[in-house]
């Protein structure tokens, strides 16, 4: 299969599937040096998981990653302090599927010969043939987005490093959108949510907070874990603390189950999620990724402009439009409304406004990078449709399917935050390779 890698200096290669024994996502371009644990990546992946709140489907899956390569085992002289470190050799991180039981995989055997509209399950048959691994998707289910999110917490915890910051949000949801936030709020909002997340998920707090997991055991010792791990799915689930609106929103200042920025937009969405999918439906939206801290630069001409290179999100299932700064607004705008002006302040630019979303001419102009994606409906609706039994083409009718997610936006924000970390960190990279080699030639 082709199409399963990412990037030039930060590369990524993903592989796996939903119902396969797992998916994984292997790293390379990552510095040396770098302390890195499967805590801190585990409290980005809870955030796209399934069965999290009321807007996701009822899939236990927990999404634990597990380090296989690239740190250290051990410091490489005595008392040197370089055991978990990374060492410069590909990071490789495991997401075991846990959640995997034959009930399910029945569930697909019994409903493939009739693909399910909206989905790829129709093409890829054709593409790959009957051996195509169609159990709840495969690499076409939005599990694989997990590995997006894993290799992306890494691109942002060095961009961190590099003073660049990335925040994901729901700027709309089933027709009910947000104004227009202040991105250093923004960025402070989603840093609350993703603490408040941490704080109520109970695989966090048994896995990581009491121990159970450690940077000091072995791959086959954290094996035998998650063996214990599979078979206590449910009664982990069962400590999850009640959700408290009210008391979250006065401690974190969040809203306790939608990432918006604004909390009463956020109790809107919701509201108005729900009353789409007691219908049997389900809800769209959109979701707004703002980097800030980028240097001006980034990004190389024609065939790889920065924010045609964000525009390769459309590879986010779901995702089926993506617009940089006033995006499609521009159509409706004269070319003065449109441009952002300039002038000098204490010696440095600064723009009257950002309708380029921080790109102009494919490069970064400084300031904010604001991309925006449009999420589709969930295609898996409780109602039924008619499609064809891929085998024969006779046309047949698909009942309604009620394990579903009312709405995938709430679940694709980490994804687009952490695929724009990627895109952002492999350009930097070459950014600065580019400019040490200018300014040896500016001496």
């Amino acid at each position: 299969m082709l199409g399963c890698h990412f990037g030039k200096m930060y590369q990524v290669t993903v592989a796996g599937g939903s119902y396969q024994d797992g998916l994984t996502a292997c790293i390379q371009g990552c510095p040396p040096a770098m302390a890195i644990n499967e805590q801190e990546i585990y409290g980005d992946l809870l955030l796209r998981k399934p069965g999290a709140d009321e807007l996701s489907s009822p899939r236990k899956e927990p999404d634990l990653p597990v380090i296989y390569t690239g740190v250290n085992a051990a410091d490489t002289v005595e008392n040197a302090g370089n055991k978990g470190l990374t060492n410069g050799t590909p990071l490789t991180i495991l997401i075991p599927n846990l959640d995997r039981h034959f009930i399910h995989i029945k569930q697909y055997q019994d409903t493939n010969r009739t693909p399910r509209p909206g989905h790829a399950s129709y093409a890829s048959f054709v593409k790959y043939g009957p051996a195509d691994d169609s159990i709840g998707a495969g690499i076409f289910s939005g599990r694989y987005t997990s590995t997006i999110v894993a290799a992306g917490y890494v691109a942002k915890k060095i961009l961190k490093k590099c003073g660049i910051e990335i925040c994901g949000y729901v700027k709309e949801l089933a027709g009910v959108r947000c104004g227009e936030i202040d991105s250093t709020k923004a960025l402070k909002y989603c840093d609350n949510y993703k603490k408040m997340r941490c704080d109520y998920d109970p695989f966090y707090q048994e896995i990581y907070t009491k121990g159970r997991i450690n940077a000091e055991m072995r791959f086959l010792e954290k094996m035998t874990v998650f063996a214990q791990i599979e078979q206590e799915i449910d009664q982990i689930r069962d400590k999850a603390p009640k959700m408290d609106a009210k008391y979250i929103k006065e401690k974190y200042g969040v809203h306790h189950i939608l990432n918006c920025p604004d909390i009463d937009t956020a109790e809107e969405m919701v509201k108005a999620c729900n009353e789409i999918s007691a219908t049997g439906d389900s809800a769209g939206g959109i979701v707004e990724v703002v980097v800030k801290g980028v240097p001006v630069g980034l990004g190389e001409p024609v065939f790889a402009k920065l924010d045609g290179q964000l525009g390769e999100m459309l590879g986010i299932g779901a995702v089926k439009g993506v617009e940089v700064g006033a995006g499609f607004a521009v159509k409706d705008m004269t070319g003065s409304q449109d441009n952002d002006q300039m002038h000098s302040e204490n010696g440095k630019v600064v723009f009257d406004s950002n309708n380029a979303g921080g790109i102009t001419g494919g490069l970064s102009t400084g300031q904010d990078i604001v991309v925006r994606l449009a999420v589709k409906g969930t295609p898996t609706i409780d109602k039924s449709q008619h499609t064809i039994d891929k085998y024969t083409l006779e046309n047949e009718a698909l009942a309604a399917i009620t394990r579903r997610d009312p709405t995938i936006v709430a679940r694709v924000w980490p994804v687009a935050e952490n695929y724009t970390a990627m895109i952002i960190l492999d350009n930097l990279m070459m950014h600065y390779g580019y400019q040490a080699l200018k300014q040896k030639f500016e001496q």
